[in-house]
């Protein structure tokens, strides 16, 4: 049965659902509109009322930095069961082209953003498949952390300064593919 057009206060036991949904309508509308597009048109879409979605979230910023937190613990479950390089680097890539929005938000309010453990915590999931990946030739010995970390944001740069009418995909593969063509994420 299809949820109600105005499903009005469901109370604090639809707190979880109503955090995912206002995530899963901001990912989808920053990616179609980008990241000016109106609250109350993330909370519409997510079938939430304006203060339901200020109680979960502040603002954009605060979106944002969910939908980070929420990519970083989605890679660490697949390191944890794991995953290898190729796998957690295809998801990465995907996740960069899916949060391009957000990464633009993050940006140009980073003097705003609070100390994040982020870096580290990427830096961590990837640290091991990437050596198991280097050890088996499958990834070049000499591209480092800091290495995948400058291609994220050079993948980041290319694709934002895209022609509009661009496939992110294609984007992604042709500018990964100028640093190492093992770096060109699979399907």
């Amino acid at each position: 049965m299809p949820p109600p057009s105005n499903p009005g206060n469901r109370g604090p036991a639809a707190a979880a659902g109503n955090r995912q949904a206002i995530l899963a309508a901001a990912r989808r509308l920053f990616a179609e509109q980008g990241f000016q597009v109106p609250l109350s048109a993330i909370g519409r879409a997510a079938g939430v009322s304006q203060g339901v979605l200020y109680r979960h979230f502040r603002g954009r910023l605060d979106l944002a930095i969910a939908v980070f937190e929420d990519n970083l613990h989605e890679l660490e479950s697949l390191a944890a069961g794991g995953a290898d390089f190729a796998t957690l680097w295809t998801r990465l890539v995907g996740m960069v082209i899916d949060s391009g929005a957000f990464v633009e938000m993050v940006v140009a309010e980073r003097d705003e953003l609070p100390d994040s453990a982020s870096v580290p915590r990427l830096r961590a999931v990837l640290a091991a498949p990437l050596a198991r990946a280097q050890e088996d030739g499958s990834v070049p010995g000499h591209l480092s952390q800091p290495d995948l970390e400058l291609s994220l944001a050079m993948l980041n740069g290319a694709l934002v300064s895209a022609p509009p009418d661009s496939d992110p995909r294609t984007v992604a593969a042709r500018a990964l593919g100028l640093i190492s063509p093992s770096l060109v994420p699979g399907e």
